[in-house]
This record gives structure tokens, sequence and C-alpha cells, in this order.
């Protein structure tokens, strides 16, 4: 179909990671790798804080985690990999839109999560006698829901406004996966109005979510330092360190990916910290919480030993 002088698009094309044949075997068998240990590093998480030893509300939240990291993945490495393989790279309409969605989504629900995660550090910390009333069940799960709504709505709006521009040829995005700044340099009308609102976004998702995590961590750094024990101080950041480490990771690929929604110089860079954000990190949150968590150490040994005997 032709409006103009323009041709309205209805699949478009995806490139592969790296267009050397050589390398795709080799980026196939690595990715797969990756994504197989995401997969089982998470769900073990999940496994692990159903333990009644682990039943806190910081375990509550890192097992939504685990569950957003593995749907995250599993939105974009499959696809990925079929590509890195195959010659038809192609995506529909709709699939694209939906793929849009599922990212957006994820990534904005898991912000907020971390911003939950941080709150609930810094009452654990700075209110301890007060936790367990504020820090309910009841609490918690609806913490996780504002942050599933929260995230809904800027996936709904975000999705809406990148497909309601002009998008025209040529079909082929310069990216792995259906994401903001590729599709804009699709567009064949004038973007500015709407990188100003990303930017808006940008701010709203990543910033305010991250100023709060700051803010919770200027509360529990003043309370450690009137800790007189040195060896409680050290345990006492030792619970929050996983968690401003995953924060940092999010917080760095993240930015750089969308301050400069349609710079094409930068894509190559982007694809790379797209990589890192959807297919690395998810991967690396598990062994972060596991091996600087005595607790959850000590249940994944306990777990194993009794599958291991079975």
């Amino acid at each position: 179909q032709d409006a103009g002088n323009h041709t309205l698009l209805t699949e478009f094309v995806l490139s592969a990671l790296s267009s050397r044949p050589e390398l795709r075997h080799l980026l196939f068998f690595t990715i797969c790798l990756v994504y197989s240990v995401t997969l089982i590093g998470n769900l073990l998480i999940c496994v692990v804080t159903v333990h009644p030893t682990l039943h806190t509300p910081m375990y509550f939240f890192l097992r939504v985690l685990s569950f957003l990291d593995i749907s995250t993945a599993s939105v974009v490495v499959p696809k990925m990999l079929v590509n890195l393989l195959s010659e038809d790279r192609s995506i529909s309409y709709l699939g694209c839109v939906t793929q849009l969605y599922c990212v957006v989504f994820l990534a904005a629900t898991e912000w907020y999560l971390l911003a939950a995660m941080a709150y609930d550090r810094c009452v654990a910390v700075c209110s301890p006698l007060r936790y367990a009333a504020i820090m309910s069940p009841r609490a918690c799960l609806s913490l996780v829901l504002l942050c599933c709504c929260s995230g809904k709505v800027v996936a709904v709006v975000q999705t809406a406004w990148v497909f309601t521009l002009s998008l025209c040829g040529p079909r082929r995005i310069n990216y792995f996966f259906c994401d903001i700044p590729p599709l804009l340099l699709l567009s064949c009308a004038d973007t500015s109005r709407y990188e100003r609102q990303l930017l808006s976004a940008t701010v709203l998702v990543i910033f305010t979510p991250f100023c709060l995590i700051l803010l919770s961590y200027a509360c529990i750094i003043s309370s450690i330092l009137k800790i007189s024990s040195a060896q409680s101080r050290h345990k006492t950041f030792s619970t929050c360190s996983s968690h401003l480490t995953v924060v940092t990771l999010y917080c760095a690929s993240g930015t750089l990916i969308y301050l400069q929604p349609k710079s094409s110089n930068s894509q190559d860079a982007k694809k790379i910290l797209a990589l890192i954000y959807t297919a690395v990190i998810p991967t690396l949150n598990p062994l972060i919480y596991s091996l600087r968590n005595k607790e959850v150490k000590e249940v994944l040994i306990r777990v194993t030993a009794v599958l291991m005997k079975k």
C-alpha cells in the first residue's frame, strides 16, 4: 500500500547480531548457554526463596525479580537465536508491537520493583521493630501489583506512541528485537516531539525510581553509621550491596540506550548494551544475590543435597 511516496510497513526484518557468517554459530551457542544459565539460575532462585526460612519480604521481591528476568530474556532471546541461524529474519507488524509492549512493560515493572526492594531494605534497617507491621504480606503484594500496573501504563503509552508514527521504508530494523530507538529511525515524519516525550518517560521510569533508591540508601547509610559494632555494620551493608549492584547495572545500560533514541551512529553500541540488558544482566542477578547472600547459599546447598540424594 502506498501513502504518498511512502510504503506502509506490514512486517519488519530484524538484523542478526553479526553480519559475519563464521561468527553466527559461535554466537548462537554462547547466547544459548547464557539463556540456559538465566533460566536455570532464576528458576533456582524462585524455588529456593519458597523455603520456609526465607519467607520474608526481601525474598518475595527477589522471587518476583527472578520471574521478570526470565520473562525479559524469553521475550527477546529465542527470536534472536532463530535469527542467528535463519536467513528469514522477518517479524510481523503485530509481532513487533507485541514484543515492544512486553519489553517496555517488563523493563518498567522491574525498575519500579527495584525501588520497592530499596524501600524494603530501608524499612528493615531504619525501623527494624516496625518492619513486620509495615512490610506485611498484603503490603508487599500491593507494592508488586502497583509496580505491574505502573509498568503496564508506561508500556501502553510508549507502544501506542511509536506505532501511531508514520513508519515507512526501509523495513529493515538495525536491531535484534523491536525496541523504541531503532523503530524511530524508520519514521518518515518529524519525531522531535516524540523524542521529548521519550526523554520524559525515561526520567519517569528510570531516574524517578533511581532517586527513590538513592534516598533509601542515604537513610540506610545514615542508620548503618550509627551502629557501634563494625561486624554488624558490615553484615547490614552486605544485605544491601547485592541490590545496589543490580541497580547500577540496569541504570548504566538503560540510560545509555534511551537517552539518545534516534542516534543512528550509536546503533551498534546500543545493540551491545541491549544484549547486556536483556540477556546478560538476567543471568547475573541470581549469581549476585546467591553468591553474596549467606542465607540463600545455605538453602541452595540444602536443596541441592536433597535433589542429589534422589
